[in-house]
């Protein structure tokens, strides 16, 4: 395995070698390493029975979504796949040096890695194996669309990677617009800072999946000496950005409010007092025992389209609670980024669920310029003892969390059924209560069971300790999450310009200042319910 420095800086090889060194380690295989007077690193894994070039060259490409120096070019072809061996003379000056001591070396090439050892490398490696493989059946199906005339041709190779994050995860920037690693590097913790990240995520994720940051900074004391100290002046910047607002021009005499009305939004008749948090969070617990008890099986008649409705009750419900309030004025955009839909789907199924919920669902005020519909939540007067005769599950409602962007509905319908449960439910347990079919409750317990999502012991279903966050990063859905934000915001930016131009300005607003890629490109804190805190303008 070739780790280059023209892919990443040389900490990010470093960290990278390790990392899988590391990775080989775990899994019981031995393995050669030498450097180069570039910086660039070398792994050699012997194997003691032969590898299909195919086999070998997806493994390759499954490491290198991991590691982000890790050229797979060696591994993709037959003729042309070789480096540089230990003692050859480099370009630049120099020879492959050897780094395992030379016995040891002649040791494990001798004595080569078992098949065993390769099947725990390919177990370690299922979620990187499963992306790459939809990865692939996305490519082959744009490629027979593109045949076909369906779709137009488009660069399969063109990438939606924001600047700042490769340069997070690489340490590689654009030295016409950053003069020093400094600049690259305040430009980078500037918008941490203004997505709401804590020094704590950042500490974390320089070892996870930005190294190249932790490369800028040179040195691990240079970094531990550094990085408080630029977290500070990036919050300072950021806040004192977000607070300077350039107020509009007012001429002498003239009364000015606002043309949306920003306070709470009163239900039909007027409201009193609203409801207290403790009040709300009591009346999703009961909304979500009449949804598990009635709603879901009424909705189960409806095929598909009832599979999107009950993740759409499921949507709302969350972000109720997170909210702490009973009145929701959520855009269809929001919901679309927590379900992983089309916003035009969800505009779609929302007065299709304001019907089919049976009075617990009401549309309470329509859209108007910059604000969304308004509904109100309640639980209806004929569920009332049903909600106080049940208890309250643990845990808590979630639509379509990232990770189930890559493993389907039905997955996430399965996986709820065992987080959820009042105890560990077996099989055919988890068929009943969520709704779906044999077939696909045993594919899906399958393939998150190989993910290590879910255990089975003594005949019943159990959630692991897994990071659903982490899984669905290795997974690569955590980068169509985050693009699909930053797509909404986009769009919302054209709608509030065009909606701008009928505002008497003095001055020009352009969509430019509106957006910018690197500056208004959104990237949540590490946090797997973080989809709930987003600033989300209506």
């Amino acid at each position: 395995m070739d780790f280059d420095t023209s892919k990443a800086l040389k900490g990010v090889v470093d960290s990278d070698a390790v990392r899988v060194g590391n990775l080989l380690s775990a899994c019981g295989m031995r393995f050669v390493e030498d450097f180069s007077p570039s910086g660039g690193r070398h792994l050699y894994v012997p194997l003691h029975d032969r590898m299909d070039a195919a086999e070998a060259r997806e493994l390759v490409e499954a490491l290198a979504l991991m590691a982000t120096s890790l050229d797979p070019s060696p591994h993709q072809n037959i003729t042309d796949g070789c480096i540089r061996v230990p003692g050859t003379i480099h370009k630049s000056g120099g020879h492959q040096t050897l780094i395992t001591p030379l016995s040891q070396a002649y040791d494990i090439l001798r004595r080569r890695n078992a098949a065993s050892a390769l099947m725990e490398l390919r177990s370690a490696l299922a979620p990187e194996l499963t992306r790459k493989r939809a990865l692939k059946a996305r490519a082959a199906k744009t490629v027979a669309g593109q045949r076909n005339g369906i779709l137009p041709a488009l660069s399969l190779n063109a990438g939606s990677e924001a600047p700042l994050r490769k340069v997070a995860r690489t340490g590689l920037y654009d030295t016409a617009k950053y003069k020093s690693p400094s600049e690259a590097r305040m430009a980078v913790l500037n918008h941490f800072s203004a997505c709401g990240w804590s020094l704590q995520h950042v500490e974390n994720e320089l070892a996870g999946q930005f190294p190249g940051l932790a490369a800028l900074y040179g040195s691990t004391e240079r970094q531990a000496r550094l990085l408080p100290y630029e977290w500070a002046k990036a919050q300072t910047f950021t806040n004192t950005a977000s607070s300077t607002q350039k107020p509009l021009p007012r001429k002498h005499g003239e009364k000015h409010a606002l043309i949306n009305n920003t306070s709470q939004t009163l239900t039909t008749g007027g409201a009193g007092e609203s409801s207290s948090a403790a009040a709300v969070h009591q009346l999703v617990n009961d909304l979500e025992n009449v949804l598990y008890a009635v709603l879901d099986h009424r909705l189960q008649a409806r095929g598909r389209e009832g599979l999107s409705l009950r993740f759409l009750i499921r949507g709302l419900l969350g972000y109720m609670r997170a909210k702490e309030t009973d009145i929701l004025d959520v855009g269809c955009r929001t919901l679309a980024a927590a379900m992983g839909k089309h916003h035009v789907t969800i505009a779609r199924l929302l007065p299709v669920l304001v019907q089919a919920s049976d009075g617990i669902l009401t549309k309470i005020a329509d859209a108007r310029q910059k604000a969304a519909d308004v509904y109100l939540i309640q639980l209806p007067e004929q569920y009332q003892q049903l909600a106080r005769e049940l208890a309250w599950r643990k845990g808590k409602i979630h639509a379509i969390r990232p990770v189930f962007r890559a493993l389907g509905d039905a997955a996430a319908l399965v996986y709820e059924a065992i987080e959820r449960g009042r105890y560990s439910p077996t099989t055919a347990e988890v068929v009943r209560i969520s709704g779906v079919s044999r077939n696909a409750c045993s594919a899906a317990l399958a393939e998150m069971e190989a993910l290590g999502m879910i255990q089975r012991q003594d005949g019943t279903w159990r959630n692991t300790s897994v990071n659903l966050r982490m899984l669905a990063a290795r997974l690569g859905v955590l980068d169509d999450y985050l693009d699909h934000i930053r797509r909404n915001r986009h769009e919302r930016a054209i709608w509030h310009s065009y909606l701008d131009r009928f505002k008497t300005l003095q001055g020009v607003i352009t969509e430019g200042e509106l957006f910018d890629p690197e500056r208004d490109e959104y990237w949540p804190p590490p946090h797997d319910a973080a989809v709930w805190h987003l600033p989300q303008p209506a």
